[in-house]
């Protein structure tokens, strides 16, 4: 059944793509345009209604891209302008917008206003960026970098500072400068005439900061800097905005996401992806997942936003490990763990995210620190072995949280490089690609793929899952995550299994009257009041 007068973000799935890691279509070892283009039948397949694009603008590729030097041209190695008019045409044909991903907090040190900035403080563009004298000994105050260090860069020719949250080459741009914002959006408006059809906007919390005051996220600028950005730029028909927004909580959340419009289309917040890490430390150190705890949290989200905002679902994105062998088993019960984890978030309110290759169950891959690429985990391994930790923690730490897990190639084939490139790949292959790829699952009606597509479709079919309130059960129990959902005219139960244990299934009862729409098993067990390991069920009553 169609869901009627429901903006159409609101019943979609959309699909991640980080592109230098999608389908390389010229050998040169680097996904590209052209790539993705060859992929979007598989991706029509799948039901996917939108791409979000990690950033293929003009960018030097110190942090892969999100160090923006032209945020109106694509970089060559991904491609070109004419590229991306293509895939915005094709895309539509068969019912795919195209989400680009905006770095509005930093810009590269090779943007031409950051050029022009440091040429001296009378330039027009030197407020485009956040400066502060000193003598180039002793920085402005003690702020670190996210990804290590100081957050302040001595440029000896000026006598000032600049302030960077990030890597060094990514300074941070000055929103309280009303030019530079009316220059974002611009920018953005561009992009839109062009036919995208949304925004997915890194570090939103960031745009309001106080360095002076150590503040560098969500200062009392933050949502009227957001609330003008979308008056100037957002408010079209059709279009979808989200902002990643790590420190953000249930109240946040419906600042960012109000149903008025008057901000975004919805928040990717984070809060259960800080599950195992040791509160006020870095990710790499970590604990044990609470698994009620974890649950309290997905509670608190979903009744929390109810009808006063949007949330995102994901397990994965570019930045995470990936989710089977974080959360679940990526051994023996790789394929059943994969679809408990696909069916428990898909159940849902809020828009599901899948990011490339989770719909076939792609694994971490166990990396040895020379083997990575990505500037964060290259800064964690300088500063971990000057501390003293031992080989053995550092590769543990990157096998379990380090951000190129999800930046391994795609694994189409058994092809060599799993299909992904005639040439030599810009990061590491998973060998498992010769049992996990896409040409194996796409055909086969009990595959990871199949489950996922058939999520999708109920999305688009059960109003339940946009409209339906949110009912947590079986709270304390420490292996089951179940939960109804009702909007009145149906119910929907899901009850998981979220271990490798099989455990009786105190729901049965309950379930008798429900019509099975999905299991992570393709047969049923012996014994129906028994789950098996990582068994997960959705039923419609």
């Amino acid at each position: 059944m169609k869901q009627m007068n429901i903006p159409w973000w609101k019943q979609a799935v959309i699909y991640q793509v980080y592109p230098r890691s999608f389908c390389d279509s010229n050998g040169d070892g680097i996904g590209d345009l052209p790539g993705i283009l060859t992929k979007l039948d598989y991706l029509q397949e799948l039901g996917i209604g939108a791409i979000w694009l990690s950033p293929v603008f003009c960018s030097p590729q110190d942090d892969n891209g999100y160090d923006i030097s032209d945020y109106q041209d694509i970089d060559p190695i991904f491609g070109t302008l004419e590229d991306m008019d293509r895939l915005i045409a094709e895309a539509g044909k068969r019912g795919i917008r195209i989400i680009l991903d905006l770095v509005l907090n930093h810009s590269s040190d090779e943007h031409r206003w950051f050029i022009e900035a440091k040429k001296s403080r009378d330039n027009p563009y030197h407020d485009y960026y956040i400066w502060r004298d000193g003598d180039g000994v002793t920085p402005p105050n003690e702020l670190k970098s996210g990804f290590g260090g100081a957050a302040w860069e001595w440029v000896p020719e000026l006598g000032q500072y600049y302030f960077h949250q990030f890597s060094v080459k990514q300074p941070d741009l000055n929103w309280d400068n009303p030019k530079l914002r009316a220059e974002l959006y611009r920018m953005i408006n561009w992009w839109a005439d062009r036919g995208i059809g949304g925004f997915r906007l890194d570090v939103v919390d960031h745009l309001g900061k106080d360095p002076d005051h150590g503040i560098m996220k969500c200062a009392p600028t933050l949502h009227p800097y957001v609330r003008e950005m979308s008056r100037a730029a957002f408010q079209r028909p059709g279009l979808v905005t989200v902002g990643e927004a790590w420190s953000a909580d249930v109240e946040g959340a419906k600042l960012y996401s109000n149903p008025d419009g008057s901000e975004l289309s919805m928040v990717f917040q984070f809060e259960h992806m800080k599950i195992d890490q040791i509160p006020g430390k870095e990710k790499w150190d970590m604990v044990p997942i609470d698994f009620v705890e974890l649950k309290k949290i997905f509670t608190r989200w979903q009744k929390g936003l109810y009808g006063q905002g949007w949330n995102s679902l994901f397990w994965e994105n570019h930045d995470l490990p990936r989710s089977v062998s974080r959360f679940a088993d990526d051994g023996i019960y790789r394929i059943e763990s994969a679809k408990m984890l696909a069916i428990l978030l898909h159940g849902m309110q809020g828009t599901p995210y899948v990011y490339q290759g989770e719909e076939l169950g792609m694994t971490n891959y166990d990396f040895r620190a020379e083997e990575c690429r990505d500037i964060e985990i290259l800064n964690m391994v300088r500063e971990r072995r000057a501390q003293g930790y031992s080989e053995e923690w550092i590769r543990d730490a990157i096998r379990r949280k380090g951000r190129d897990n999800a930046r391994t190639p795609m694994q189409w084939s058994t092809a060599p490089n799993a299909g992904f490139t005639t040439g030599e790949p810009w990061l590491v292959v998973n060998p498992n690609y010769r049992e996990i790829n896409a040409e194996d699952q796409i055909g086969r009606d009990d595959s990871v793929f199949a489950c996922y597509r058939t999520l999708i479709r109920l999305r688009k079919e059960l109003p339940v899952l946009t409209n339906g309130t949110y009912e947590p059960l079986l709270e304390e129990n420490r292996q089951l995550f179940a939960y109804r959902r009702d909007d009145g005219e149906h119910r929907l139960l899901v009850v998981c299994n979220f271990f490798g244990e099989a455990v009786p299934d105190p729901l049965t009862e309950e379930e008798k009257g429900g019509r099975l729409l999905l299991s992570s098993y393709n047969a049923p067990g012996d014994d129906p009041a028994i789950l098996r390991p990582y068994e997960a069920r959705m039923l419609l009553f």
